[in-house]
């Protein structure tokens, strides 16, 4: 039977990190592609413990409806985070309890765009926010960045072309895919723009707090003073991902849009697992095991560090990230890391093409490499395996008698 999609479908492409982490499913693979939290610090017995006293206390209700908003005990919780941890100056009443961040990107889009509005992201940006996005037909503009973020020149001179910009999308710490985080002065230059064009901003935070070295910078809704910031967080990163408990908090007349759109979305989300990280909040320290992831993730970057030092060959840089997941690495022009990755899932080694982070194509010579959900043997052995791939295929790019380029020193690609 013939179907009459709707047009947005035209545009809509299954998740190519998805289709990888089927590939990652085989026995014995090496996975550096997704994004996924150390399983094994997740808190099982406590989320035992707290699930149980969930019930004792008021498990009918539990199981009940509950409001748009969220749970208010949960919010106020939130609020009290994000006053203390990221310097915002908010209260339960500017937040809306989500399905996972992903669910307030897509919030964002229904709220904000129609056909062919613009939206400004960074170049690369998360592939996940393509993907929310494009169901609703905006045109991307990617605004060139360096290791501080968005090149302000750069941004002005996008601005002065493309007139009316509709949303500003950007992840200013731990950046998925690059790992690069925002200077305060790039912070501040932006939302000055913003403010001056009259444009909203979607500032996703999922791993603001996976932070293992350097200064924590002031957060854009913390420097917000007009209004315009639109904060998004989960617990996914820092908790446990199974639950789909994110949040976005903004101002009241914001915050109501986005409380009118999810009602008709899903009504409220999962009333149990706002109660469980509620009660997980009230009885156990959060903090405390968000230093223990850090310190896990600072140990896996080093090993995967040290081993792309000592096994990927010339002609190959990387930046080192303060935090956060991922290497974002880069390839000689001309070395198409989707055919490497093909190479290298013959070796039982999977990884993440960096070309789809770009919304309007190009760039396929890089890649992105996940290092908190390997232990530290299974990345030196990947990262080797990788190596060995790197060096046969760029050997085949080199006329013959071409010496191999030099690498970058090191304080050019951190």
């Amino acid at each position: 039977m013939e179907f009459r999609w709707a047009r947005r479908m035209s545009g809509m492409r299954t998740s190519e990190i998805r289709e990888i982490l089927k590939l990652t499913q085989r026995p014995g693979m090496i996975s550096f592609a997704g994004g996924l939290p150390a399983a094994e610090l997740f808190p099982v017995d406590r989320v035992d413990e707290m699930t149980r006293l969930v019930f004792e206390r008021d498990g009918y209700r539990a199981l009940q409806y509950s409001t748009t908003e969220g749970d208010p005990s949960l919010r106020q919780a939130i609020a009290d985070r994000m006053n203390r941890l990221v310097g915002a100056e908010i209260g339960a009443d500017n937040v809306l309890i989500t399905s996972g961040s992903q669910q307030g990107l897509d919030l964002a889009a229904r709220i904000f765009l129609d056909p062919g509005d613009v939206i400004l992201c960074e170049s690369p940006t998360y592939l996940g926010a393509i993907n929310a996005f494009k169901g609703y037909e905006p045109r991307f503009v990617e605004v060139p960045t360096d290791e501080d973020g968005m090149i302000i020149p750069e941004l002005e001179r996008i601005l002065e072309r493309e007139g009316s910009v509709k949303l500003a999308y950007v992840v200013p710490e731990f950046q998925n895919p690059t790992g690069r985080t925002w200077s305060l002065e790039r912070r501040e230059a932006f939302l000055e723009l913003m403010v001056r064009h009259g444009i909203p901003v979607l500032e996703d935070s999922p791993y603001g707090e996976i932070r293992f070295e350097g200064e924590q910078v002031p957060s854009l809704i913390s420097l917000d003073t007009e209004g315009i910031v639109v904060f998004l967080g989960t617990f996914s990163k820092i908790f446990c991902p199974g639950l789909r408990i994110g949040w976005l908090a903004a101002p009241l007349e914001l915050r109501e849009k986005f409380v009118m759109v999810k009602q008709g979305v899903d009504l409220h989300t999962s009333t149990l697992g706002q109660r469980q990280i509620a009660t997980y909040l009230e009885h156990f320290d959060l903090d405390a095991d968000i230093r223990g992831i850090a310190e896990l993730y600072r140990k896996r970057r080093d090993v995967m560090l040290r081993t792309m030092e000592e096994e990927f060959p010339p002609g190959v840089s990387w930046n080192v990230p303060q935090g956060g997941m991922f290497f974002w690495v880069v390839l000689p022009e001309g070395l198409d890391a989707a055919r490497v990755l093909e190479r290298s899932l013959e070796l039982g080694v999977a990884f993440v093409p960096g070309g789809p982070f770009f919304p309007s194509g190009g760039n396929q010579n890089t890649m992105r490499l996940n290092y908190s959900a390997m232990p530290e043997e299974r990345i030196r052995e990947g990262i080797t395996r990788l190596g060995s791939v790197l060096r046969e295929m760029i050997g085949e790019m080199a006329p013959v008698g071409t010496p191999p380029e030099q690498a970058p020193a090191p304080e050019a690609i951190s």
